[in-house]
């Protein structure tokens, strides 16, 4: 069974399972726009997309972690995913968009396909928010367990915008995981909740790589954004003073496939 991953921007990858295509999260807007993303937050893309549109055409299915914020569903990104249709997200997604389909925290759909036996895709708890934050103000979030016939090691775990929380801890109990895929970045809008995180920083992925004892950690959603406040040379320099998981991290190049 063989796996490549390709980062194309911000939390947008490419996932190549056996010949078939998942894209996560598509954002595929140019560098430069500036962004509302509800309640009071603004801020500015400083990345572009590393591989065309034109390249993505024959993606077979597309996983959004969550619909409301453009740093993971960008103008392009939403035109991209409705042109070629087949969508997981969470059910406030498939409430607002037609063609959706919804999943709650747990919830599994099987996807049919000849190229990848017994796929199946489960969503997973995210908390995007500082614990004191409702969550109607970030809006529901999911993470996406990837299954299929053939994982030796485990599963594949995306976390979708979350930071450090209870509910890792039942993915933990509930997944042997193979290969985590982590949303980081340390999203912070200081001037509404101060130091108060949305995502992951370092210190938070390596307490959930911790608890998960994935195989391989990649960390993505990681630069791209003015509202990402932990610089990539600062999450790298952490991991690598980190014994145990410096060597199992894989930092992406954008537009590269890798291998995994």
């Amino acid at each position: 069974m063989e796996i490549n991953i390709t980062h194309i921007d911000t939390a947008c990858v490419l996932l190549e399972i056996n010949g078939y295509k998942i894209l996560t999260d598509p954002t595929l807007d140019g560098a430069g726009g500036t962004y509302y993303h509800g309640f009071g937050a603004f801020s500015s893309k400083t990345s572009s997309p590393a591989v065309a549109e034109s390249e993505l055409e024959d993606v077979d299915l597309i996983i959004l972690s969550h619909h409301q914020h453009k740093d993971n569903f960008d103008i392009k990104g939403k035109a991209f995913a409705f042109k070629n249709g087949n969508i997981i997200s969470t059910k406030a997604a498939a409430k607002e968009m037609d063609g959706v389909k919804g999943l709650d925290d747990w919830e599994s759909f099987e996807v049919k396909t000849d190229r990848l036996k017994n796929l199946k895709i489960t969503a997973t708890p995210a908390q995007h928010r500082p614990w004191w934050i409702p969550e109607f103000v970030s809006g529901k979030v999911i993470g996406f367990i990837i299954e299929f016939d053939g994982q030796e090691n485990g599963v594949i775990y995306i976390s979708g915008d979350t930071v450090y929380f209870d509910g890792l801890v039942e993915v933990a109990k509930q997944f042997k995981i193979d290969v985590g895929i982590f949303h980081v970045g340390s999203v912070q809008f200081r001037y509404l909740t101060g130091l108060g995180m949305y995502t992951m920083d370092a210190k938070g992925l390596l307490k959930a790589a911790g608890l998960m004892k994935p195989r391989l950690v990649i960390p993505i959603h990681r630069e791209g954004w003015t509202h990402f406040k932990e610089k990539e040379s600062d999450l790298e320099l952490i991991i690598k003073d980190d014994t145990h998981f410096r060597d199992k991290t894989l930092f992406l190049e954008s537009g590269v496939k890798t291998r995994i």
